[in-house]
Parts: structure tokens; C-alpha cells; sequence
């Protein structure tokens, strides 16, 4: 059976319901989202003299839900205007919706008979061989729909996004008994590439795969805390990033989740588990349910294992004191095994085998989670790299229970296991004796999508922090691996060779890689070498290097794709605008931000800032063209960064032309894709032309914007003085308004404002006070 979706029903607008509405029209696809009709009015109802039949009450809870989630503060999702394709009703008077819908997800409450009779009344409107699904996080599947017809039982599954779904990367497919394996084929495949999540097959288990395995590496901690006399703070300390969990540790992550939703989870796998010693690994201490019934819940109430207060100082932070029962301040203390395992090239082995106190500790805290882990496979899971994705997805962990096993040595700490009288799982004594002492296989690690660095890749042409490899089908891709991948002199020499290679030899160029972000712009630290040394010539050399690297990319004779996620900042933006189309992955957060360290941008950013913001324009007159021009120029002037990737076009850092790509892990293969449909089809190299400008008219309206904004105190005066020179650049200098110039006439104009910017005090002050503080200085 072939399988599409084309819309969908939500059915529960609360915080996770509006939240998978939102993520879902960000792929594209329109959404109904329904909810109960209230049973009485609310105030403001009553003073408009509103009835419970008036639509307007009637849709409230679906109408709040859609409105939290498209207020841009929430960040639930790509950009407000998506809200749109998000149509709104209740549960009484809109469920004949559903037979338009090709996926009904459910989003009530967690209740087993509530969710039963909720799927009889779907029934009734759904059509034949539409895909239903749950979101529950715990509830089993099979009992939901054990009255269920066959031919609903065959289209069910559990569906389970993690909270924000946003930015949660992982989506736990959960079939049931009588799910179609070719429903879950699809719905794998559909949650990967059109919704970009990372898609792991639990079995219908309590708590499933994430929560079962996260939480109880939460509470085994919390317990051993208990063993070992140990605080709060010193537990976060000792359970972060050096044994690859997030940076937020225990009780940060717990502030963040809500500690009454984890004591909840933690209550339900008790409750729907028969194993008596197994439910004790999942008692919560009662320092934790005590904080719940005090109400410090965490972020949400401001309070919880930290609280922050003003002082006469500033803000302080607090921390509970388990004894006291009190707030007190936070103090960190110098924990000598950690210090020790940082300097150490495996962290992880060096804090596991060590002597101290706080080794011990942190071996029987990894031990139990990695013996936890061996066990329920494949009673949670089939395979055990599915436990590992569900941990590094659903709790940002760096490293999986078993990619953890490798870290500190299989065999070596199953030996030490034994010798500690543990029980090991027999798949992984087979496993050993089979001399299959590792989980993963570097040289033979197999993915669906495109890995640069993989060895069945050839490397073209090879430096130190930048390759040029072959991604088959004749298309070349250029990766860079500098630090944060910012743009090196190395790079720009490869930029150029990469186009010389290409249009002699391949069908196109894909400029990607696959770090953190994808570029975090100009190497800042020899800018401000070279600026603090009065090296001008270096920097005007540096300067036109990167231009004209940047116009053999716009100008290549072959197609040129620019796979831009994450931060893509100044010559990270520039490299992308200049590439002839972009892939781009929904979250990517793109910006002109050079003003925040004193400089413009000199790479041909502003020169394509100009271009995109006229070209469509036709015959305009000059104050149809100033009205798009400063819109531009206030981008680059107030340094704005995209929010996603849909907010970069409406900024014009991208065009509507380019692609939009929801899974970063395909966005390689999007981008190859798009370079050979293009060769495919005729691709015609661009052909120069001029530029049209405002000239000096022009300057002196976006002039006019740079004192209103000094006088109302937006700006400081040095953000005036560089945002005009941004002013001179974007309207083509001193030249009469109407005429066309060529772009190496604004690329000058670039360099000039750059090159001279370096020279002044405040510009160096602001690269300094990046470099050492990671922030912008406004002086």
C-alpha cells in the first residue's frame, strides 16, 4: 500500500499539541487543530456579551494553542507566517475535518480509558486507511486500540515527539501488534526526511526507549548521590559534559524538563511495570518530591535545585541545600579527578578508572546505566544503537550507553564488571567471546545519507582544515574544518582550486560540511593581528582574496550549492549568498553580524545585500528602491541574525528560490541532488551586469534613519559612525543616483570602509572583547 500525507489533524492544542502543529506546517503541510469546547465563558468572554455558542468561545483552547505557539517569543516555530496553513475548531462541531486528513495524531490527556474512547470517536470520521497516531509518552499503544477494528489496529501507531518538537531531534516510532510494517517503513522515512527528526523503533514498552533509559540514569545517579553524601552542586559538577552528558548535568537538566514532569515519568514506569526490584530503581529520593510539594519546580517557577535573587551585587545564584532544606549560594568546588580526566586525550576512560573518591562514584554511575542498557535489548529496542540515538536525541547526550562502552574499553570494564560481581547480559558475553570488542566500526559505519569524510569518499584535493571531495555522480564538495569552520586563508585558496577543479572535471560544487554550525565567518583573531600590527597591505590582500574567491564561486561555470545550517555568519553568509542557490536546513541562523566587532562586511556581503534587495524591482522609482535598500542596510548595520531558515529569506539573506530542508543529515544529499538537476537541465552560468544604486541622494535618506536612531538611543554614536559608512557602501559611494555600477566597483567600496574601520580604536576594542568574551561590545 502506498502511503501519503498531505494533511494532517492535531487533536489536543495544548503546549505539545500546538507545538507538533507547528513543527509540521514548517514542513509544508497544512494542519487542523482541534480541541473540547469550553464549559463556561471566561471573563473577557462575558464582557463582550459572548455566548457558548459563539464559535469565537467555542475554538479557545485550539485559537490559545495556535497563538502561543506562532507569538515569536516562544520560538515554537520557523516563522509566524506558517501559522497561516494552522486551521482552527473543537472537537464538537470539526471532526468531519478529519476525512480530509492523511495522519491524525492524538494529543489528550494521559489516560488510558480517555484515549480508548477518544479513538472510537475518531473512528467515526476518519476514512479507510488513514494513519492514526498517539503521542503519548508512556500509555501503551496496544491497549489504546485493543477495541479497535483490525483496519484501524493495522493504520496505528505511537507517534511520540519530544518536547520543544521544534528543536527535540527525536521522533520514537512505536507500532503496535497489528501495525503494517509498511506504515512503519513510511512513517520512518516520512519523520526523517520531511520532518528532519531522528527516527528510533521502540517496542511498546513503558516509557518506550528514551525516557526508560534517560530516566533512569537520572534517578540511579540521584541515588548514588545519596550513597556518597555528595551535593547538588558537586553532583553537577561530576555528572556533565565529562562523562558526555549535556553541560547541564543532573540538576540543571531537571530545572530545565520540570521536576514534577520527571517525577511523573518516573511515577508511570513504577505504576505499569510487574518487577518489584526494577521498580525500585526508579523511586525518586524524597529531597526531590519534598521540593515538588513546596512547589519549586524548576525554571517554570523560578525556582527549584537553583534560583537566581538580586542583590545589592547583582544577581546571585542559589542552590538547595538538601540538609538544611534551604537556599544557600552556589559555590563550586575544584574536583581534583575531573581536573585530572580533562587533560587526558580519552576523558571518559581516565574519570572511570581513576583512584579518587569521586571515580569510584562515577564508574558505579556509568557501570549501572551501561548494564541497564545491555538488558533491555531487545525487550525496548531491537538493536542497541537504537537506545544510543534515543539517549543522544531525546537527552542531548554526546555519547550512547554503548558508544560510551567503547569510549572506556569493552572488555576491560566488563572485566572489572565481573570482578565486581555483576550479572552480565549473555548477548554481550556472546559478543565478547566472539571477539566483537567494539559497538561501533569507524571504517565500516554505514549511514543512509551522505558522510564527507567517509573513506568510501575520494579526497580531490586536501590541505590541512579544508578538502575537496568526491561525493559521487560527478559532484565535488568543498569542506571546510577550521575551528567554529571559519573562513582561513587556506580556505579561500581552496575556494579558488575547487572552482578550477570543477569546471574542468565535474558536474558541480557543493559547499557543505558537517560540524556544530557551518560557518562562524572571518578568522577574527589574525584580522585583529593584522589590524593591531597597522599590516593595511595584508588586510587589503586578505580582503580581495576573499572577493574574489567569492565571485569565482557566483560565476563558476558549473553549478555551485551552498548547504548553509546552523550559524552561518558574516563570510559563512557571504560564501552562501554568493553561491548560485542554496540548500538550506530549517534552522539555520544567517546574518551580516560584522558591526558587532567594528567592521562591515567585506567578503561582497553588502554588494549582494544591494543586489537581491533591487532585482525584482523593474523600473522603480528611487523611493520604491530606498524603501528595499534600507532594509538591507539596517540588516548588516543592526548586525540581525535569521531566527530559521525561512526567516533568512524574508530577511534577504537567502531567496525564495533556494530550498528549504528539514533533516540536517540529508542536507548533503539535497544539495547534490540540487547541483545535478540543475547540470541536467541546462544550467547557464551567470553573466555580469550592473548594479543599479542610490548614490548619494540615497546615502543621505539612510543618513536621515542613522541620526533618528542615534537620537532615540538605539544606536551608540560608533554604530552611527560605522553604520554609515555600511550607507556609503549599499548606495554606491559618491556617484549620482539612477546610474548602474559594476560589482567590483562596490567590492572596493567594501574593501575601503573595511581596511579603514581596522584602524580605528573602538574596532579594535570590539575584536578584543570578542575574542575574549564571546560577545559583542557596544562602545
Amino acid at each position: 500500500m502506498n502511503f501519503n500525507i498531505n494533511k494532517v489533524a492535531v487533536l489536543g492544542s495544548g503546549v505539545m499539541g500546538a507545538s507538533i502543529a507547528a513543527h509540521i506546517v514548517g514542513a509544508g503541510i497544512p494542519v487542523c487543530l482541534l480541541d473540547i469546547v469550553p464549559k463556561e465563558l471566561n471573563e473577557k468572554e462575558k464582557a463582550k456579551g459572548l455566548t457558548l455558542k459563539n464559535p469565537e468561545v467555542r475554538n479557545r483552547f485550539a485559537k490559545a494553542g495556535k497563538d502561543r505557539v506562532t507569538n515569536p517569543k516562544n520560538k515554537a516555530i520557523y516563522d509566524k507566517e506558517l501559522g497561516e496553513m494552522i486551521q482552527i475548531g473543537n472537537f464538537s462541531d470539526h471532526m468531519d475535518l478529519l476525512k480530509e486528513c492523511d495522519w491524525i495524531i492524538e494529543v489528550i490527556v494521559e489516560n488510558l480509558e480517555i484515549k480508548k474512547n477518544f479513538m472510537k470517536e475518531i473512528n467515526k470520521y476518519r476514512k479507510e486507511s488513514t494513519i492514526v497516531s498517539t503521542n503519548t509518552s508512556g500509555v501503551s499503544i496496544n491497549k489504546i486500540v485493543e477495541e479497535m477494528p483490525l483496519e484501524f489496529r493495522q493504520h496505528f501507531l505511537g507517534t511520540h515527539f519530544f518536547n520543544p518538537p521544534r528543536y527535540m531531534h527525536l521522533f520514537e516510532l512505536i507500532p503496535g501488534k497489528d501495525t503494517l510494517p509498511g506504515l512503519v517503513e513510511f512513517m520512518s522515512e516520512f519523520g526523517t526526511k520531511r520532518l528532519g527528526k531522528g527516527v528510533v523503533r521502540a517496542k511498546d514498552t513503558p516509557n518506550f526507549v528514551a525516557n526508560r533509559i534517560g530516566t533512569y540514569a537520572i534517578v540511579n545517579a540521584i541515588q548514588l548521590m545519596d550513597k556518597y553524601g555528595y551535593s547538588i552542586s558537586k553532583m553537577d559538577q561530576l555528572t556533565g559534559s565529562i562523562i558526555a552528558r549535556p553541560k547541564s548535568a543532573t540538576f540543571r537538566t531537571l530545572d530545565m524538563v520540570g521536576i514534577d514532569i520527571f517525577y511523573h515519568v518516573a511515577e508511570n514506569f513504577i505504576n505499569n511495570i510487574g518487577d518489584e526490584a526494577e521498580k525500585t530503581k526508579f523511586i525518586v529520593p524524597e529531597f526531590v518530591v519534598n521540593l515538588i510539594n513546596k512547589g519549586h519546580l524548576g525554571n517554570k517557577t523560578k525556582k527549584g535545585f537553583y534560583k537566581k535573587i538580586k542583590t545589592d551585587q547583582g544577581k546571585q545564584k542559589l542552590v538547595w541545600d538538601i540538609e538544611k532544606e534551604e537556599y544557600v549560594p552556589l559555590s563550586k568546588e575544584k574536583i581534583e579527578a575531573v581536573e585530572k580526566a580533562k587533560k587526558e586525550s580519552n576523558k571518559l576512560a581516565a574519570v572511570v578508572f581513576g583512584e579518587e573518591e569521586e571515580n569510584k562514584f562515577l564508574w558505579e554511575v556509568i557501570k549501572n546505566v551501561l548494564l541497564y542498557s545491555a538488558e533491555k535489548v531487545p525487550q525496548i529496542a531491537d538493536d542497541y544503537k537504537e537506545i544510543d540515538n534515543a539517549i543522544m536525541w531525546g537527552f542531548n547526550w554526546k555519547l550512547g550507553p554503548f558508544a560510551i562502552w567503547d569510549a572506556i574499553g569493552f572488555e576491560k570494564s566488563v572485566k572489572r564488571m565481573k570482578e565486581e560481581g555483576e550479572k552480565i547480559p549473555s548477548w554481550i558475553e556472546e559478543r565478547l567471546k566472539s571477539k566483537n570488542n567494539k559497538f561501533y566500526d569507524e571504517d565500516n559505519f554505514e549511514t543512509p545519507y551522505i558522510v564527507i569524510s567517509s573513506s568510501k569518499n575520494k579526497v580531490i584535493k586536501e590541505k590541512k582544515n579544508v578538502a575537496l571531495v568526491d561525493v559521487g555522480e560527478g559532484v565535488a564538495c568543498l569542506q571546510f574544518k577550521t575551528k567554529g569552520n571559519t573562513i582561513t586563508d587556506e580556505v579561500m585558496d581552496m575556494m579558488h582550486l575547487a572552482v578550477e577543479e570543477v569546471e574542468k572535471n565535474y558536474n558541480g560544487l557543493i559547499i557543505g560540511n558537517q560540524g556544530k554550525n557551518f560557518s562562524a565567518g572571518a578568522n577574527l583573531m589574525l584580522v585583529g593581528k593584522l589590524a593591531t600590527d597597522k599590516n593595511w597591505k595584508a588586510l587589503e590582500d586578505m580582503v580581495d582574496k576573499f572577493q574574489k574567491a567569492n565571485m569565482a564561486l557566483k560565476y563558476c561555470k558549473k553549478p555551485v550549492v551552498a548547504a548553509p545550517y546552523g550559524m552561518t555568519l558574516g563570510g559563512g553568509a557571504e560564501i552562501t549568498m554568493h553561491s548560485q542557490i542554496a540548500t538550506a536546513h530549517a534552522e539555520t541562523y544567517m546574518g551580516l553580524v560584522e558591526v558587532g566587532v567594528g567592521l562591515v562586511p567585506a567578503g561582497g556581503g553588502i554588494k549582494e545585500s544591494l543586489i537581491r534587495s533591487v532585482e525584482n524591482l523593474g523600473k522603480a522609482t528611487n523611493g520604491e528602491m530606498i524603501s528595499h535598500v534600507k532594509k538591507a542596510w539596517e540588516n548588516i548595520a543592526t548586525a540581525k541574525v535569521s531566527s530559521s531558515g525561512f526567516d533568512a529569506i524574508k530577511k534577504g539573506y537567502l531567496r525564495k528560490s533556494d530550498r528549504m530542508v528539514m533533516s540536517k543529515e540529508y542536507l548533503i544529499d539535497e544539495a547534490k541532488d540540487t547541483v545535478l538537476y540543475l547540470f541536467e537541465n541546462g544550467f547557464r552560468p551567470l553573466q555580469k551586469k550592473g548594479v543599479p544604486v542610490l548614490g548619494t541622494s540615497g546615502k543621505a535618506s539612510l543618513q536621515y534613519f542613522v541620526d533618528f536612531m542615534l537620537k532615540g538611543g538605539f544606536i551608540s554614536k560608533y554604530d552611527a559612525y560605522i553604520a554609515n559608512k555600511v550607507a556609503h557602501v549599499i548606495t554606491g559611494g559618491e556617484v549620482p543616483a539612477g546610474i548602474n555600477v559594476a560589482e567590483e566597483q562596490i567590492l572596493e567600496l567594501e574593501k575601503e570602509a573595511f581596511v579603514s574601520l581596522c584602524g580605528e580604536e573602538k574596532t579594535l576594542q570590539r575584536m578584543e572583547y570578542m575574542l575574549r568574551k564571546g560577545k559583542p561590545l557596544r562602545n
